[in-house]
């Protein structure tokens, strides 16, 4: 008999299984906070109030600077390049090629991207480089989106683009005022290391995380500026989620099926942040042993729970919610659920 989880009082409760057989093969503990703009929490399991690094998941809330400065009127940026800043994309000939020709109107180029290079993460576009013996570049960096729109800051004030990604740039500083100012975080006394992408990595709690989502998804208590930016990143989110994510990400599957009442962001080492517009919340999710496996059950789980998908919605989701395990040979030999009780409270 599966056993059910005390969510109030463990710190890391298990919120995503892996059945092979007639057994559980795996545990993924995690904890999530659900959060309104004035950061009540709403729902939540584990320790929200305990620091994580929230990676990629915070995108939207780095963008903000992008149009804050009046860089992305300025260059006359569209939903698609807003996207782009907010994404962690598979280096599909599609994200390389609009963010070359982002850089080439701003008066830079592959060479200003401070991120590194790595092959894309979508197989296709992958095998594609190697079979034409072509080495991957910065623009197929996953960040490179998110980097972009960094310079374009830069390129707008007159600053020198060199270094963009220290702390102490001024670029890094917008840009860590602005997600210290939305997560109610103090960034100078926070715990800090450096991103996979370079910049630095803030620790931030779930609860934190998720107000910030939250205000974005409810940003009538912010000023006119960022209230008005808020919106404009999440609606380029909700429009074109492929440039957000890639080509079979649960993340595309979840915007292009939900529509405009879901923006999420996926994150390294099982982070999730979403804002939810229609219901004025945000969320946020880790996984302890940074399983994106169990990151993708947990965050469509919940946002199951919380009623954002209709009945054909949850049918066209049904892959990922309840996702099968198969062996090289194609034969299902297990399958990925969410833990008895991890998601079971009244909405």
């Amino acid at each position: 008999m599966p056993q059910t989880h005390d969510l109030l009082h463990d710190p890391a409760p298990v919120l995503v299984e892996i059945v092979r057989g007639v057994m559980v093969e795996s545990r993924h503990r995690g904890a999530f906070a659900v959060v309104d703009a004035a950061g009540k929490i709403v729902r939540s399991a584990g320790a929200v109030d305990r620091p994580v690094y929230p990676r990629s998941a915070i995108k939207p809330l780095q963008a903000l600077p992008l149009l804050e400065t009046g860089a992305a009127d300025k260059y006359g940026l569209g939903q698609e390049e807003l996207a782009l800043a907010c994404a962690s994309h598979h280096g599909e000939p599609i994200h390389v090629q609009k963010i070359s020709a982002w850089l080439g109107r701003i008066g830079l180029g592959e060479g200003n991207l401070e991120c590194g290079a790595h092959l894309p993460t979508d197989v296709p576009s992958a095998q594609a480089l190697i079979r034409g013996s072509q080495p991957p570049s910065q623009l197929h960096n996953n960040c490179s989106g998110k980097h972009t729109g960094f310079l374009c800051t830069a390129a707008c004030l007159g600053e020198d683009p060199k270094g963009y990604i220290e702390a102490d740039h001024p670029v890094m500083r917008r840009v860590l005022k602005a997600v210290g100012d939305m997560t109610g975080t103090d960034m100078g006394r926070a715990p800090a290391g450096r991103d996979g992408c370079g910049i630095p990595v803030i620790g931030l709690t779930l609860q934190a995380m998720a107000q910030g989502m939250a205000r974005m998804a409810d940003p009538s208590g912010l000023p006119d500026e960022r209230r008005a930016a808020s919106t404009r990143l999440l609606d380029a989110m909700a429009a074109h989620p492929l440039l957000v994510d890639g080509t079979g990400g649960v993340a595309v599957a979840i915007m292009q099926v939900a529509g405009d009442k879901v923006r999420l962001k996926p994150g390294a080492e099982g982070v999730f942040c979403v804002s939810l517009p229609k219901l004025g919340l945000g969320i946020a999710l880790k996984i302890e042993d940074g399983a994106g496996r169990a990151a993708d059950v947990a965050i469509i789980s919940l946002l199951d729970r919380l009623g954002c998908f209709t009945a054909e919605e949850r049918m066209a989701l049904h892959p990922f919610l309840a996702p099968k395990i198969k062996n090289v040979a194609g034969v299902e030999v297990g399958a990925l659920r969410p833990a008895a009780g991890a998601f079971d409270f009244t909405v």
